[in-house]
């Protein structure tokens, strides 16, 4: 008796097979190892177009409730290497699942995470095949972006720039606008963290020789004066007209309470004393009443 042949087909795959018969709930396409019980259900909701008997039919395969290798003509949208911004549609201990088109979400591991992506949202990732010769994604994506980014023309200091933040290291985060430039933005200039993945608009700060953008989350420090000088003013205004803070209080207290540094703390502090709006008592402000 011939030897049954090993099955080389597993789950998470794309591959090309023949129709083998056709069934009450599909075509069975034709798995290769010589027995027919091992054939490989097309359902016919499974299938965008007919199929008939001696068709070769790429297919995106997968694991049904069951355990059993099933296929549907649903395949990614995307080739392998190739990038793109995905959808999270599930996450689990060990990584999460994104949306690439295909009739099942595709694994990313917890090693190709940046940050911890939630349910819905949106990331740049690529798509790449595993050790075990299944398809997987990866965030890991900062090679791919310089080869599909270009240098920043008729950029100016000031001008504004639209993205997608895609990393982060040490010193700050990296988006990818949608004019394909590549801009950093320093810690220093962000008042709060973007998630990866999320859409930010930057103010552009410096233009680099290599075509590259740094960038700012902050107002301009006009504005900010007058945002980070409202701000104080809620805050009196909600706690009778007096606080503990004041030019005596430390940088770490005040990134706390607004959010912002000590420097742009005593500027706005220092603008609101200046129009006669704030007095400044014993480490204490207080709202000068009119």
């Amino acid at each position: 008796m011939e030897e049954r042949k090993k099955r080389k087909y597993g789950p998470s795959t794309v591959a090309t097979l023949k129709v083998a018969r056709i069934g009450e709930m599909g075509a069975f396409l034709d798995a290769e190892t010589g027995n027919t019980s091992d054939d490989i259900l097309l359902h016919k909701t499974q299938q965008t177009t007919p199929v008939a008997v001696g068709d070769e039919v790429t297919v995106f395969l997968y694991l049904d409730p069951k355990r059993r290798l099933t296929a549907s003509m649903r395949v990614p949208r995307m080739k392998e290497g190739q990038i793109a911004r995905l959808k999270v549609i599930n996450t689990s201990r060990d990584g999460a699942f994104l949306d690439v088109g295909a009739e099942r979400g595709i694994f990313m591991p917890y090693a190709g995470m940046r940050g911890r992506p939630q349910v819905g949202e949106v990331v740049w990732a690529k798509l790449y095949t595993d050790k075990s010769g299944r398809l997987a994604v990866t965030m890991e994506v900062e090679d791919e972006m310089r080869r599909a980014s270009q240098p920043a023309t008729n950029v100016r200091v000031g001008d504004e720039v639209t993205g997608a933040i895609y990393n982060y290291t040490d010193s700050g985060a990296f988006l990818f606008s949608n004019e394909r430039y590549i801009v950093f933005i320093d810690n220093k200039e962000m008042k709060t963290r973007p998630r990866v993945g999320e859409i930010v608009t930057a103010r552009v700060t410096y233009v680099r020789p290599d075509g590259r953008l740094n960038a700012s989350l902050r107002e301009v420090k006009e504005k900010a004066l007058l945002t980070d000088s409202q701000r104080i003013l809620e805050l009196l205004e909600s706690r009778n007209g007096r606080m503990p803070y004041s030019d005596e209080s430390s940088p770490e207290v005040i990134r706390d309470k607004f959010q912002i540094s000590k420097a742009a703390f005593k500027r706005a502090l220092g603008h609101l004393l200046r129009e006669g709006r704030v007095i400044e008592k014993d480490g204490w402000t207080y709202l000068k009443e009119k």
